[in-house]
């Protein structure tokens, strides 16, 4: 029965393909964006074969977005969990993977705390943001640990690279919201610069509605504040060199309910350099050097309690050779340290990761193919050797048939192995083995997605009771990711539409919880986005709906299903000068994404924009 469903909700998911087939006069020849996520080479989006969704900065101003879960909730593959509100800890579950499944990369530099090995994605400020790339699918062939979801790699304004382009906005709204940002991009062709700094401030509202021992219930407005700083320069040397350097820094303050602490003070920097070179024009030489760093200071009523300082250091050389028109070689190596430094001993507070890959990609007619290896070296578990094989044919009209296939793993973070009372030395790496299949097509104007995907994960590290009271990280469990995304975006009739909609089955295999569905991942969700432009003035909004999910391990918990619908609305009243108001959550929904954290309530904001 189960199977029959499964198959059903694929051939509903792909009724697309037979309206673009009776639609499509002649094949499209916008080949869309240009990628670089799902082959770590620039490929025109179109082109890639891994599922990708591209969040362009037009797409950001549209959306009006204050935050990345706002931004990203409910895209093909993906959904979150916040713990009440703006500044509180998120957690983005790809494809039902958990949170640390998900690498994260700024402007190629790897990100993360070394001991959770979850991003803080709370902290980083869309009007930072160029553009994101989401790749939905394990991809541990190219970028090693982490990746057992897949990849979300984020770029920092770079502006234009030609005159001077300063850019400026005040806003506010409720809950005492009040934004403020100012830039500037430059640029003559050959050399460029842009550079912003941010700042917002909220009073918030009571975040957390239980009270336990760790999370006393307080009842007060669990405030935010965050100052941001983002900076990006390069220069060609030349016809054939290229250089670049980037700079990322939020520094946030946090209020929230707790025993043991209640305030913290948090660093997210990501700094980094490249350097690009084409010695002969069949051959490319990358050299990228970063570092990342996750601090956190955290105190009870103002004395200070504890500190979290992790910093990673990656260094990274690749080379891609295009042998002919239709085949192409990349090679490379990354090195990786990670350091912990705390007010909690870790037994080990440090490691080393090696890691060398290639990646063939070569086209056959209407058959497109791709080929990725890796091996890594583990300072703490040795070698661990991954692939991913992946292709796709034209069956014209616009549509492509695609299959890929591989496997993946994780690293044990420094939490799971040393946290004193929950770690456990002895962990092994998760590992996971995947496949999927794909259609895709262009129909009136719009780009449309499915994927069926099925991903096992094994080794899976869980918390395991091993005394009254007293829980410790293991590889207890096994899990099966599986499901369905159909997605569509363009623009038709003057209106810029979007829509997604998946469904996951994600449930743990064995243990005491075979067969419970894994926690804050719903079964479905759906998201509709459209926009309309009436000369200088534009009207859009957004509609989410995810279904019941559960809080727990066991399925004891149950958080009921819900919708929200924003909308929103602008006016360009001059040249460069444009303002916009926001509704959020107009019809007052009630809802929560973890277990007694409230979440944003009926809510209006207005922003004042200057520049672009």
């Amino acid at each position: 029965m189960k199977n029959t469903v499964f198959r059903a909700r694929f051939a509903l998911a792909a009724l697309p393909c037979f309206l673009s087939a009776a639609l499509a006069s002649e094949p499209a020849t916008d080949l869309g964006e240009i990628v670089i996520t799902g082959a770590r080479v620039a490929q025109p989006e179109d082109e890639a074969l891994a599922a990708l969704t591209v969040i362009t900065r037009e797409d950001i101003d549209r959306s009006q977005a204050t935050s990345l879960a706002e931004l990203m909730q409910g895209l093909p593959g993906v959904s979150l969990a916040n713990s009440g509100g703006p500044g509180k800890s998120t957690s983005l579950f790809l494809r039902g993977s958990n949170s640390n499944h998900v690498l994260v990369l700024i402007d190629g530099v790897r990100m993360g705390s070394a001991t959770t090995g979850g991003f803080a994605w709370e902290h980083l400020l869309p009007g930072q943001i160029e553009r994101i790339e989401i790749l939905r699918g394990p991809a541990s062939s190219l970028y090693g640990s982490e990746a057992i979801g897949g990849v979300v790699q984020i770029f920092t304004r770079k502006g234009d690279t030609r005159g001077v382009h300063p850019r400026l906005s005040l806003g506010g709204g409720s809950y005492r919201t009040r934004e403020a940002s100012a830039g500037i991009s430059l640029g003559d062709g050959r050399n460029w610069l842009s550079a912003q700094l941010s700042g917002t401030r909220t009073d918030g509202f009571n975040a957390y509605e239980g009270g336990s021992r760790f999370s006393p219930y307080e009842g007060d407005d669990d405030g935010y504040r965050n100052r941001a700083g983002t900076l990006r320069a390069g220069a060609r040397l030349g016809e054939r060199v290229e250089i670049g350097a980037h700079w990322l820094r939020n520094d946030a303050h946090n209020y929230y309910d707790g025993g043991f602490v209640n305030e913290s003070t948090m660093r997210e920097e990501a700094l980094g350099a490249t350097l690009r070179a084409n010695p002969v024009d069949a051959l490319r030489l990358d050299l990228a050097l970063g570092q990342s760093r996750d601090e956190s200071d955290n105190f009870k009523d103002g004395a200070f309690r504890t500190r979290f300082d992790t910093r990673r250091d990656s260094a990274s050389l690749q080379a891609s050779w295009l042998m002919t028109p239709a085949h192409s070689l990349t090679a490379g190596l990354d090195h990786l340290n990670d350091h912990v430094d705390s007010t909690t001993a870790y037994a080990v507070d440090s490691r080393r990761n090696t890691g060398v890959f290639g990646e063939w990609l070569g086209r056959f007619g209407a058959l497109d193919t791709q080929l990725s290896l890796r091996h890594d070296d583990n300072q703490q578990f040795g070698g661990h050797s991954t692939w991913t094989a992946a292709a796709g044919y034209a069956l014209g009209n616009g549509l492509r048939l695609s299959a890929r296939a591989g496997t993946a793993f994780n690293a044990p973070t420094f939490n799971q192995l040393y946290f004193p009372g929950y770690g456990y030395a002895d962990l092994k790496p998760e590992e996971s083995t995947s496949v999927e299949i794909g259609l895709d097509g262009r129909v009136a104007g719009l780009r449309w997605q499915t994927r069926v995907f099925r991903n096992d994960v094994d080794n899976l590290i869980n918390s395991l009771q091993v005394a009254p009271g007293i829980y410790e990280a293991r590889n207890v469990d096994q899990a099966r990711l599986q499901g369905l995304e159909a997605s569509l975006h363009g623009h038709l009739a003057g209106i810029d539409l979007g829509a997604s909609w998946t469904w996951l089955d994600a449930r743990a295999i064995g243990g005491a919880n075979d067969g419970k569905r894994l926690q804050r991942r719903p079964e479905h969700s759906l998201r509709l986005d459209a926009d309309r432009r009436f000369g200088d003035f534009s009207l859009g909004g957004t509609l989410y709906g995810a279904s019941q999910l559960y809080d727990d391990a066991a399925n004891t918990v149950r958080l009921g299903g819900y919708a929200t619908l924003d909308l929103r609305g602008e006016y360009r009243f001059a040249r460069d000068w444009r303002v916009q108001l926001k509704l959020v959550n107009l019809f007052d929904k009630a809802y929560e994404t973890a277990y007694l954290y409230n979440q944003t309530g009926r809510a209006a904001y207005l922003t004042l924009h200057y520049g672009h």
